[in-house]
């Protein structure tokens, strides 16, 4: 399969150059050549499991792949999960994708088991005789996934930067608790945007990639502008949608739209994807917290980023700059690489662009304050006896209002087990609490749901990761952890 940047100045023709290379570069992002159709068989739907799907999707991209290689690195990423890896809940016309069952309890699970292992049979399908740095820039999820996913992988080092601001408490302990030789975090004093743009710089200067290829490393992302990051998620979307023609709960070909809680577009985008090959879903639902800007852009066709930034109770969605929005743009603008870079420059120098709203299609955009989001906690608790977390919350509430709009049934994505933000549960449900971390129990007590016992083994976890920088200082703290 050949890659090519969504900006129209670089391209590989090579699965594995594209995982390593993470970012094109022309600071655009690769996308497939071609996306190729999935066909399902009666026979395959009747006898796939999750891993089969995986194997099906996952090759049809990455087809110059060595397949029994990767086939192999397929089976053990996914024995990480538990043993259902993807159960559906049915509330209502909803059906609720619990994508929280890997080992840091969250949707990023599904690729971060796999991704390192793409990284590393990269590497030796290359020859490549360096290390890959790892730099990832995270609003809270993604970072202890990659942690976890990349420890103790050989050649490669990881470096996860967090913003002081707006993670939980369960999403910090996970990555400073780490305690692998490759894997570090970092704090960055600020927000998401402050550590993302920050990390942006460096994959776009050429001097400090010199500087680390002469150290012998080359750079890498684990963030899902790396496609090797974005197409293990388009396989949850196929084996959610066969999974309910299996259970009788929809007909083979009847059309399902998708919810999607998303800051960084990348899981929705993943749905957009599944679609294109074949998927027959019907709209996409976009659920936005108070950080509305992609509600704003799917309503009006500006995205523009000179707005308030605020932390709210969704904090993995508190992102103002979605980086994985440029490949939409370039499959809704018809692959032209020129009108995206024309956008992406007017947002690199004005901070905005406009697109014709007419060129935005089958998408529809809802937001939720943080107000909002807890009644929708306690709602479907109520009704249903049942918690999602408040990523989770927007996108069933989203899912709602759309059936209420549009009628019809929806996918909607649980992209985190509801203790990791078991704070804001216990508000929502009104239960006193004495912090963060007790409000597991009360939580628990309340609900008699009870948690994973690694959340409470996180807090007597030695704390190994203790450096904060301020935003300018990604480049002396990358040679300090380095060398």
């Amino acid at each position: 399969m050949k890659f090519l940047s969504t900006r129209g100045k670089s391209e590989t023709d090579s699965s594995y150059e594209a995982i390593l290379r993470g970012l094109a570069d022309d600071g655009g992002l690769y996308v497939p050549e071609k996306l190729g159709k999935i066909d399902i068989t009666s026979e395959e739907i009747d006898s796939f499991e999750y891993v089969d799907y995986a194997k099906k999707v996952i090759s049809s991209i990455f087809d110059d792949m060595d397949r029994e290689a990767l086939f192999h690195e397929i089976d053990e990423a996914y024995k990480t999960f538990e043993p259902e890896i993807l159960p559906i809940k049915k509330i209502d016309d909803v059906y609720v994708m619990e994508l929280f069952h890997g080992q840091t309890y969250a949707f990023k699970d599904f690729a971060m088991s796999l991704l390192p292992r793409l990284v590393s049979l990269s590497l030796k399908k290359k020859n490549i005789d360096k290390k890959i740095l790892i730099l990832t820039a995270t609003s809270g999820d993604t970072g202890s996934a990659a942690l976890y996913g990349f420890k103790g992988v050989e050649n490669t080092e990881i470096i996860v930067f967090y913003p002081t601001k707006g993670i939980s408490e369960i999403q910090r302990r996970q990555m400073v608790t780490i305690d692998g030789e490759n894997t570090h975090a970092v704090a960055v004093k600020g927000n998401f945007d402050d550590a993302q743009s920050a990390l942006k710089e460096i994959f776009n200067d050429g001097e400090f990639k010199k500087y680390l290829e002469e150290k012998n490393y080359l750079l890498s992302s684990a963030n899902s502008i790396n496609i090797g990051r974005l197409v293990p998620q388009i396989v949850y979307y196929f084996y959610s949608y066969f999974q309910l023609v299996k259970d009788g709960e929809i007909e083979r070909g009847e059309r399902v739209s998708v919810s999607v809680p998303t800051g960084n577009f990348g899981n929705i985008l993943a749905a957009y994807l599944a679609k294109k090959m074949g998927l027959p879903l019907g709209d996409l639902i976009c659920g936005s917290n108070k950080n509305n800007i992609l509600t704003d852009f799917i309503n009006t066709g500006i995205y523009d980023i000179n707005r308030q930034f605020h932390t709210t109770n969704s904090p993995s969605m508190d992102i103002l700059i979605s980086s994985n929005l440029e490949r939409f743009l370039y499959y809704e603008l018809n692959e032209d690489t020129e009108y995206v870079d024309a956008l992406m420059k007017d947002l690199k120098t004005e901070g905005k662009y406009v697109l014709p709203k007419e060129k935005i299609n089958g998408i529809y955009g809802y937001c939720y304050d943080d107000e909002k989001t807890l009644e929708e906690i306690s709602a479907v608790y109520e009704k249903f006896g049942y918690l999602v977390d408040t990523h989770s919350a927007i996108a069933t509430k989203s899912a709602a209002e759309y059936i209420k709009d549009q009628g019809g049934k929806v996918l909607a994505a649980a992209t985190a087990s509801p203790f990791k933000f078991a704070e804001s549960i216990a508000k929502a449900l009104s239960i006193d609490y004495e912090d963060e971390i007790s409000a597991i129990d009360v939580v628990e007590e309340k609900t008699g749901i009870k948690a994973d016992d690694n959340f409470k083994n996180l807090l007597r976890k030695e704390v190994t990761q203790k450096i904060e920088i301020e935003k300018d200082g990604i480049r002396d703290v990358i040679k300090e952890i380095l060398f």
